[in-house]
């Protein structure tokens, strides 16, 4: 039988039915690819799944010291607000018109911790940014122009393609505690500061100029000391970390205290995460045959700066750190990398026995388990 005749035989409606227009772009040729369904199964597209996914409603927020630039989405309603009180009130109501069940905003120094608390005191989650992966992002994206509206748009569409969770505020104790740190390292550096610019000065009346500032320092340091020392004491579990950090010999109080303020992660992350966060952590830099040399950046500068001094201390006392740092130098190893790498190890031993402490505590705090 010729082809003609098999296409005479086929159904009128099949032989007259319309022609689909041609795909014209890459979407669409995509959407209608042929799809591997089950046999007598329902061809669904994926332009249809697309209608029907739910994509949960983002606020990203840009913020400067002056004001809150919002947006909906990345090309959503828009309103700039005050970056006060009030500010914070109005760009909460309008979250709550548009339904809005997650804000993003970029973490800017200290200044987004006004609206961050007023949102999350009235039950609306907020997520904080990297501004640097959200520039990356908008570069990546073809977005070179920076604006305060463009950036509310790219944070609300980073958040969403990122599906970045919501991060809860700390405890008020946990934020005086990180308070009190801060201005003990900010006096600390003063009085450094000071002592230095004491030893160039010849002048007597200068000199006691000198003399009252360092005593006022020096009395403001103890005094910060003092109410960091009770604050961990009043405290079941950080009194326990206490205890920990310090079985290690050439960790004292400062140490502790900065870890506790600037990592409140240490012990519930793993050794990878937390060296992360701290900027310990050597990144892989391969491609292909070539292997790069690893290398560490970013992370949180405070931590590292006082680990790079500590873990110096602690090898003088310990074996094992003493027999690492001697491995490493008849390796050849520069001073730099010698330096990194031991205070990698220390905050890898801080972080497990933190995590022993929390695990502990966790078993002891615990209510029974009834048996049915």
């Amino acid at each position: 039988m010729s082809l003609r005749g098999v296409r005479d035989r086929e159904p009128l409606a099949r032989r007259t039915a319309p022609v689909p227009p041609l795909a014209t772009t890459a979407g669409e040729l995509w959407d209608r690819r042929r799809s591997h369904a089950r046999p007598n199964s329902r061809q669904t597209s994926i332009a249809r799944t697309r209608q029907v996914t739910v994509a949960k409603m983002i606020c990203g927020v840009d913020v400067s010291s002056f004001s809150l630039e919002a947006c909906i989405g990345p090309q959503g309603p828009a309103r700039s607000f005050p970056n006060t009180p009030e500010g914070s009130a109005e760009l909460l109501a309008f979250c709550r018109q548009h339904g809005v069940e997650l804000v993003a905003m970029e973490a800017t120094g200290g200044y987004e911790k006004q609206s961050f608390s007023l949102l999350w005191a009235h039950g609306l989650p907020v997520a904080l940014l990297n501004p640097r992966a959200v520039r990356r992002f908008a570069e990546g994206m073809g977005l070179l122009e920076k604006t305060d509206r463009i950036d509310a748009g790219v944070i609300a569409w980073f958040a969403a393609v990122k599906r970045i969770p919501a991060c809860a505020p700390v405890s008020a104790e946990q934020q005086r505690l990180k308070a009190l740190v801060t201005r003990l390292r900010q006096l600390t550096e003063l009085q450094a500061a000071q002592r230095n610019q004491r030893l160039l000065v010849r002048e007597t009346t200068v000199l006691a100029s000198f003399r009252e500032l360092l005593a006022l320092v020096a009395s403001q340091i103890r005094t910060l000391e003092t109410a960091i020392a009770a604050l961990i004491a009043a405290d079941p579990l950080w009194q326990k970390l206490d205890q920990a950090f310090r079985s290690i010999k050439g960790v004292a109080d400062r140490t502790v205290a900065r870890l506790m303020a600037e990592m409140p992660e240490i012990g519930s992350a793993s050794n990878k995460a937390v060296s992360k966060l701290a900027g310990l952590a050597p990144l892989a830099r391969d491609s292909g045959k070539s292997q790069g040399q690893r290398t560490v950046r970013g992370g949180r500068r405070d931590v590292r700066a006082i680990l790079f001094v500590v873990a110096g201390v602690v090898r003088r006392y310990d074996a094992d750190f003493a027999a690492f740092h001697q491995r490493l130098s008849a390796a050849g190893k520069p001073k730099k990398v010698i330096r990194i790498a031991l205070a990698h190890k220390l905050l890898v031993r801080l972080n497990a026995k933190a995590r022993e402490v929390r695990n502990e505590f966790a078993r002891r705090t615990s209510p029974p388990v009834a048996l049915s």
